[in-house]
């Protein structure tokens, strides 16, 4: 079914849309939740969070792309699943990692002010992102956005892991020097 149809089963509240839902992207929802969280049913739990958020945020939100908007609830309900069960344990350390590498390029909270401030450098880095080359945007989204492991990366864009790394590494540094022109950094 398209994204047209289930939107609009969203917006005449018919309880079919989370059953579409479930039948086109139920699949790719589970992945991201379970890239994240490495538990089977804690994945499961947090996509059927996923279709209840959807359910009360649309409508008044008709999103453009339903894969990105569904992947970007089920990414932030696995993140405050993950922070709430303890991320060393449950982890298996990617979500460290992966936070541990932005670090030194994104401002900490202690230097953003409160969540409009957030919301503008996220704005910020979608910008930023638009600057790369494909590739490049796609490569940071993987690691960064979805926890993907490198070699993961690597494999699927028909790379080496170093090719990987050191991508990343360089995308982190100029992102850092925009963030910097930008004002993020004193």
């Amino acid at each position: 079914m398209e994204d047209k149809v289930i939107l609009d089963l969203y917006f005449s509240r018919n309880e079919q849309a989370i059953t579409e839902t479930d039948r086109k992207y139920g699949g790719y929802c589970f992945s991201v939740a379970n890239r994240i969280l490495s538990s089977s049913e804690d994945s499961e739990e947090t996509v059927s969070d996923t279709y209840w958020q959807a359910w009360n945020s649309i409508p008044p939100q008709r999103p453009n792309f339903l894969k990105l908007f569904l992947a970007k609830i089920t990414r932030n309900l696995a993140l405050n699943r993950l922070q709430k069960q303890s991320a060393a344990k449950r982890g298996g350390g990617e979500v460290d990692l992966v936070l541990e590498e932005l670090a030194g390029c994104v401002p900490g909270t202690e230097q953003i002010d409160d969540q409009l401030n957030a919301k503008e450098l996220g704005r910020t880095i979608r910008l930023f992102l638009d600057t790369l080359p494909e590739r490049d945007q796609d490569i940071f989204l993987q690691r960064y956005f979805f926890f993907d492991d490198p070699e993961i990366i690597a494999a699927r864009f028909g790379l080496k892991r170093t090719n990987v790394n050191l991508i990343l590494s360089r995308t982190r540094s100029k992102l850092k020097t925009y963030l910097t022109q930008e004002g993020y950094y004193l």
